[in-house]
């Protein structure tokens, strides 16, 4: 395994570093507070070409093929610059659970149709799984896809917790079309605003990533197109599968970013903050912390970069996904408490950006795409336990 990545590819992150620097970070504090989503930052987004990372270029992108690792290292970048972690969050949802699936799964009808668009940044795409009864265990889902006898699917039951589902204008469903199946009984389905029978709820609000909308999705006897199965009838769980390896990977990529600039901001405020007439990173209690911050950080970045080294050589990686996805999310948490406890009690008002919202925004990472004790099961098994 070799992590060194291409001088093209640091000079890729450099750019979108210095452009969320620019045009993203300035304004993101804003729709944080106002939790609202932000629209304009998005297009600027895809006007830099962000979401092209996960688009060849007949599609939108800038490369040929979509290369991963560089996309990971240009998230890392991302997360680095801006002291949102919801719009990378987003962001990374739209390209590695929509994206992605549509590119290795769709028919070409349905690539021309809405990768492009997405990539531009004139639709949003959202992946809508989890169901009210259906979280972690979300092949017991109910909502159903039963074919009436002019051959279309019609839609019933309900999605909850959806990522963007609000603000979506198109959506990937998974929906039970052959229950006595089991969970080759899944299949996936893309559903567009609009469509009679199909609802999308106000955003809810949320401890963290407040930028990002969240919202349930209902289907009342809403009737699609056959056409409108990526896929085959039946597919829907290895399309889930393969999208989630690439969600656990990418939206965390975003997450070290943060944690990067998590430890340099406490080292520097360490350095300079005084008690007792000495900096208080001289105190061992503060020193230890930062040690633990660059021990956590230096560790996840080995875990996802060699995740990203196995799905670039087409190898599995269920395993190291699992594992990433664990112990980033655990450690971004567990950081934002030391840079917290080392910022001190101003560190508890909301007024600034700073190791509050950072830890905020951190909770959620122990519960999507797949809980922290999901991911340890998941690890087990494979482990043969």
């Amino acid at each position: 395994m070799n992590f060194s990545f291409p001088p093209e590819y640091h000079d890729y992150r450099d750019r979108l570093t210095e452009f969320v620097r620019e045009e993203i970070t300035p304004y993101a504090r804003e729709y944080e507070v106002k939790a609202t989503f932000p629209r304009e930052l998005w297009t600027k987004c895809a006007e830099f070409g962000v979401q092209g990372l996960a688009a060849p270029r007949a599609y939108g992108g800038e490369l040929e093929e979509v290369d991963f690792p560089r996309a990971l290292l240009a998230m890392e970048g991302f997360g680095y610059a801006c002291n949102d972690n919801g719009l990378p969050f987003a962001l990374n949802a739209q390209m590695w659970t929509v994206q992605m699936p549509i590119l290795h799964f769709g028919s070409e009808e349905q690539k021309e149709k809405y990768l492009r668009p997405m990539v531009s940044g004139k639709m949003i795409g959202a992946h809508a799984l989890t169901e009210p009864n259906a979280g972690s265990d979300v092949m017991s889902m109910q909502l159903s896809a039963a074919k009436n006898e002019a051959g279309n699917y019609v839609l019933n039951g309900k999605k909850r917790l959806i990522t963007l589902g609000p603000a979506a204008d198109v959506v990937l469903v998974f929906a039970n079309a052959r229950p006595e199946m089991g969970k080759w009984g899944v299949s996936a389905f893309l559903v567009e605003r609009g469509t009679p029978g199909f609802t999308q709820t106000p955003r809810m609000g949320k401890l963290g990533m407040r930028s990002v909308p969240i919202g349930e999705l209902i289907f009342e006897n809403c009737e699609i197109p056959a056409n409108a199965i990526l896929g085959s009838e039946g597919s829907g769980f290895a399309i889930v599968n393969h999208s989630l390896e690439y969600d656990r990977c990418s939206i965390l990529a975003s997450q070290l970013g943060a944690m990067k600039r998590q430890l340099e901001q406490s080292l520097e405020f360490a350095k300079k903050r005084e008690q007792f007439g000495r900096p208080i990173g001289q105190f061992q209690s503060v020193s230890n912390r930062l040690v633990d911050m660059k021990l956590r950080l230096e560790t996840a970045r080995l875990l996802l970069y060699k995740t990203a080294w196995l799905k670039q050589q087409g190898k599995p990686a269920l395993m190291e996904a699992a594992l990433l996805k664990l112990h980033l999310s655990e450690s971004f948490v567990a950081s934002s408490l030391d840079a917290m406890r080392t910022f001190g009690g101003g560190s508890y008002l909301t007024d600034e950006d700073g190791p509050e919202r950072d830890l905020r925004d951190a909770l959620g990472g122990i519960l999507y795409a797949g809980t922290s004790d999901i991911q340890r099961n998941i690890v087990a098994k494979l482990m043969g336990l």
